[in-house]
C-alpha cells in the first residue's frame, strides 16, 4: 500500500508538467510573433521608410507573422479536435459498445449511421445481451438529437442491461426501462426549470422513447413487447415479411404503462434464418424526389445468395440507403441483425463426438472476443 501511495504523485508530475508546457507554448508562441511585428514596426529603421523597398519588406514581415499566427491556432484546434474525437469515441464504446460477433448461438452484427457528419452517437439504442431467460435484445429510438438524446440513451440503455438478467417477464424490463426514463426525466426537468437560464433545445414534455423489447429463447421462439418502434424484418428462404402486425403499444415517456403487459409471440427465428431490427430512420429516408427507402427490397437482395452473414445484410443495406440518400440522410439510422446459427453449433460439437446444451452451450458461445460495430 505504501508503495502504491508513493508512486502515484510520481507518475502524475510528467502529466502536470505536460500541461504546463502545452498552455505555455498556446499563450507565449503569439505573444512572440507579437513582440516580433511590434519590434519592426518601432525599432527597425527600414520600417519608417516609405519607399517601394520599404514597403515590400515590411508587408512580408507582417505577413509571415499573420501566417505565422494562423498556423499556430489552427495546430491548436486541430490538437483540441483530435481530443475531442478521442472523448467521443471512448463514450460510445462505454454507451453503445460493440456487441459480440456470436451470442448464444446467434451470429451478431450492428451499425448506426449518423445523421450529422462527425457525430458519433446519435439518438438511436441497441443492445443484445444473453440470460437465463434466452437472448434479450432492445432496439430504441430516442426523439431529437444532441446531448439531451444522449442523456436519455445512457438512461434506457443503462437499465436495460441490469433489468434484462434480473427480471424474468419481459414486461417487468419493460417497466424498469419506463421507471429509468421517468427519473431522468425529472432530473432533466428540475435542471431546465426558467431559473436555470438555459434553452433546451428538447423540451422535457415533449420527449419521447420508442421501444421495442425481444427475447429469443433457446429453441427459437421469439417474444415482444413494442412500444411505438417499427416491428422487425425476418428473413426466411428468400422471404422478407415483418415478425407482426399488430398495434404497437403508445412510446415511453408520454403514458403510462398498461398495468398488463402481454408479451406479443412472433413465431420462430428457425435455423439459418435473420432479424433485422432498425430505426424508423431506414424507412422514412427519402431520395431528392422525395421517394421513400424501400427497406424490404434492399433486404430481399440482401439475401438472394446465400447463406447470407449478418455483416452482409449490413453492408448491401446501408450501400442501398447511401446510394438512395446520395450520401445524405435526414436522420439517424441503425441496424442491428441476428442470424440463428445454432445448426452449425451442432454439427460441429457433433463431429467433435459431443454435445453442447444449456449453461455450457451458453458460456461457451460467449467466450468469443468481441469485435467493433461499424458505425456508420
Amino acid at each position: 500500500m505504501i508503495r502504491i501511495k508513493a508512486g502515484v504523485p510520481h507518475r502524475r508530475r510528467p502529466r502536470t508538467s505536460s500541461r504546463r508546457s502545452r498552455c505555455a507554448l498556446t499563450l507565449g508562441l503569439p505573444t512572440v510573433w507579437g513582440a516580433v511585428a511590434i519590434s519592426y514596426k518601432f525599432g527597425c529603421p527600414l520600417a519608417e521608410q516609405n519607399g517601394l523597398g520599404a514597403r515590400i519588406v515590411t508587408s512580408a514581415v507582417f505577413f509571415a507573422v499573420g501566417t505565422g499566427l494562423i498556423l499556430h491556432v489552427r495546430r491548436a484546434l486541430l490538437r483540441e479536435l483530435r481530443q475531442a474525437r478521442k472523448v467521443a469515441g471512448a463514450a460510445q464504446s462505454v454507451l453503445l459498445r460493440p456487441l459480440p460477433p456470436r451470442l448464444a448461438g446467434l451470429n451478431v452484427a450492428a451499425a448506426q449511421l449518423s445523421a450529422d457528419r462527425g457525430a458519433a452517437i446519435g439518438g438511436d439504442l441497441y443492445e443484445a445481451v444473453a440470460t437465463e431467460h434466452g437472448v434479450r435484445v432492445v432496439m430504441g429510438d430516442v426523439r431529437g438529437h444532441g446531448l439531451a438524446a444522449i442523456g436519455t440513451v445512457a438512461a434506457v440503455l443503462g437499465s436495460f442491461r441490469e433489468a434484462a438478467h434480473d427480471e424474468p417477464e419481459l414486461g417487468h424490463v419493460l417497466g424498469r426501462l419506463d421507471r429509468a426514463l421517468a427519473r431522468h426525466l425529472r432530473e432533466r426537468a428540475r435542471a431546465e426549470h426558467p431559473a436555470s437560464g438555459l434553452d433546451p433545445d428538447n423540451p422535457v414534455a415533449e420527449e419521447f422513447v420508442t421501444v421495442l423489447l425481444l427475447e429469443i429463447t433457446g429453441d427459437g421462439e421469439l417474444r415482444a413487447i413494442n412500444c411505438g418502434h417499427p416491428w422487425p424484418y425476418l428473413l426466411s428462404e428468400q422471404r422478407v415479411t415483418p415478425v407482426s402486425r399488430a398495434e404497437p403499444l403508445p412510446p415511453l415517456g408520454p403514458f403510462p404503462l398498461p398495468t398488463d403487459l402481454a408479451t406479443t409471440d412472433c413465431g420462430y427465428l428457425r435455423p439459418d434464418d435473420s432479424l433485422v431490427l432498425y430505426t424508423d430512420g431506414a424507412e422514412d429516408a427519402r431520395d431528392t424526389k422525395g421517394r421513400f427507402f424501400s427497406l424490404p427490397q434492399a433486404l430481399t437482395e440482401a439475401v438472394r445468395d446465400r447463406p447470407v452473414s449478418p455483416q452482409a445484410i449490413l453492408r448491401t443495406v446501408f450501400t442501398a440507403l447511401l446510394h438512395h440518400t446520395n450520401g445524405r440522410p435526414t436522420d439517424d439510422i441503425a441496424l442491428l441483425v441476428l442470424n440463428n446459427g445454432r445448426a452449425q453449433q451442432r454439427t460441429c460439437s457433433g463431429a467433435r463426438g459431443g454435445d453442447i446444451s444449456g449453461s455450457a452451450a451458453r458460456a461457451r458461445a460467449t467466450t468469443t472476443h468481441p469485435q467493433p460495430t461499424t458505425h456508420g
